[in-house]
């Protein structure tokens, strides 16, 4: 509850200057569709439902995982956007216009940490899953995730037709890779760190 709560009040936060500065490199801005839904919670919901029929510790441990890293992952690109910070490439350290996929601040991960710390009464494989699935985020997103380029702007973007206009042409990453399957794969990853983490601190 926390989560969905805390991400859609940080959403509308300084919406207009999170429109002007990812304006033409994200695919998807406003209200969050089925597929974001479904890559940033499914695993979570899988779990609880799971756990609700067949209570089981490593399987929640990879729900909540999950969730932390999706919310670690939300908090840092609410923040991230609205900071008077220039962005970095994870993988480079190479600047880049906010709302770059892969694209890093120091006040978008302090923020991640801080939401984060609030769970440290938690278990520890569940924090250290969420912080996992954060950073796998942001390296698929500078490594893996499909970008686009528009000759008209000579701009970076992740959207198959830009705003201008005109149809864009691939330029890195996997064509079949797009952001709600980065963040299927990072909640994956913090659910898998979760579960062995649990594993192997299991009394």
């Amino acid at each position: 509850v926390f989560f969905f709560v805390s991400s859609s009040m940080l959403s509308p936060l300084r919406a207009a200057i999170k429109r002007e500065r990812t304006a033409g490199r994200v695919a998807k801005t406003g209200a969050r569709d089925a597929a974001q839904v479904l890559a940033n919670g499914g695993l979570f919901s899988a779990g609880a439902l799971i756990t609700s029929v067949a209570p089981n510790s490593l399987v929640a441990a990879a729900a909540i995982g999950a969730l932390a890293g999706a919310a670690g992952d939300t908090w840092a690109t609410e923040i991230g956007v609205i900071s008077s910070q220039t962005p970095r490439l994870i993988t480079s350290l190479g600047t880049v216009p906010a709302g770059t996929s892969g694209g890093v601040t120091l006040a978008g991960t302090l923020g991640a940490a801080m939401l984060l710390h609030l769970g440290r009464g938690l278990a520890l494989p569940i924090l250290v899953g969420g912080i996992a699935g954060m950073l796998t985020d942001s390296l698929l997103g500078a490594s893996a995730q499909a970008q686009r380029w528009c000759d008209r702007c000579g701009e970076s973007t992740e959207r198959i037709v830009h705003t201008c206009g005109r149809t864009t042409r691939h330029q890195r990453g996997y064509p079949w890779l797009d952001n709600d399957g980065v963040n299927a794969l990072a909640t994956m990853a913090a659910g898998l760190v979760a579960v062995v983490i649990a594993a192997g601190t299991a009394p």
